[in-house]
């Protein structure tokens, strides 16, 4: 069993977007395939492999093609659950990449095409479809724009969801592709690669572009691969605990503040006492000196609002 994998990062962006013609055709081929329209011609935007991740958190290595009418596909292989979520994250792409065509002095409809191809070797999307496209509908599932007129559109494919003992003669193009894909580090001692190797035109130019890898450059790649992913997530675990230290820190000084609150709540709370314990006192007074002057509890009871059990108890204490 040979080291190639094609659910890996740099091995995906190595194959289908070196500055070659096999790799280009190989492109093609797949864009032809999952995205279901002829690809005759396309460019890679972005072929150069990173060279230095150590510092990054998650590098970029997808790939940004596009087509002759300017339709512009961002193409990514996608197997890691990371921290971010996944659905937002290629959202966001899409919204970057459709906002990234220039306009000035331009129509809005003269806006080209974008695409964001993800392939995924998990199941996300709840129905039985390997492949899905989402555009942008309404709660009824009505466009917003005619489908011809549609400029965005994010295209899913879940791998996992392959029926991977499914003969191969009832596969369509694009579960052989995948099968290829999940598998080729079989060779051809799997015996669906074998016959797709030899009879399968499309699959034999991906084997050709997998083959210019040697055994060592397949363990290079899957080593760069590890310790890309090993990195991400030490990162992943140091911003953890940048947001768990964040939200001690905020937990503190909302204790802090609340313990502020309540001995400011004290004070005012002894200062009404105070206020009252001083009006009461001058009550007494009050009450007191009407009484040497001669007031009856009565009167007294009527200027103070006080009954006359009340001013017979502050004259006496």
């Amino acid at each position: 069993m040979r080291s190639a994998n094609l659910l890996n990062d740099f091995a995906f962006k190595y194959v289908f977007g070196e500055d070659c013609k096999e790799a280009n055709d190989a492109l093609k081929s797949l864009l032809t395939v999952f995205l279901e329209r002829k690809v005759h011609h396309v460019v890679v935007k972005n072929s150069e492999m990173v060279k230095d991740f150590s510092k990054m958190k998650n590098p970029r290595l997808d790939l940004l093609v596009e087509f002759d009418d300017r339709t512009m596909v961002d193409l990514e292989m996608q197997l890691r659950q990371t921290q971010d979520h996944l659905p937002i994250r290629f959202s966001y792409y899409l919204a970057r990449l459709h906002g990234s065509q220039e306009l000035e002095g331009k129509y809005y409809g003269e806006l080209k095409e974008t695409i964001v191809l993800v392939f995924f070797n998990v199941n996300s999307i709840d129905n039985h479809r390997m492949c899905n496209t989402f555009t942008l509908k309404n709660e009824d599932g009505l466009s917003f724009v005619k489908e011809t007129e549609d400029r965005m559109k994010l295209r899913t494919v879940e791998m996992a969801k392959l029926d991977v003992n499914k003969p191969l003669e009832e596969m369509n193009e694009q579960e052989k592709m995948i099968y290829y894909f999940l598998n080729c580090h079989k060779g051809i001692e799997d015996s669906k690669i074998k016959v797709m190797i030899e009879s399968d035109w499309v699959i034999q130019m991906l084997e050709k572009r997998v083959e210019t890898i040697s055994d060592d450059g397949w363990k290079k790649i899957i080593e760069d691969f590890r310790k890309l992913h090993e990195n991400e997530e030490r990162m992943e675990r140091q911003l953890e605990l940048e947001e768990a230290h964040k939200a001690k820190e905020e937990a503190k000084n909302a204790l802090q503040e609340a313990n502020k609150l309540n001995q400011e709540a004290d004070k005012k709370v002894e200062e009404a006492d105070k206020k009252v314990e001083k009006a009461n006192k001058l009550v007494k007074q009050m009450v007191c000196k009407m009484y040497e002057d001669g007031f009856s509890l009565e009167q007294i009871s009527e200027y103070c609002s006080l009954n006359v059990d009340e001013i017979q108890v502050l004259i006496k204490s």
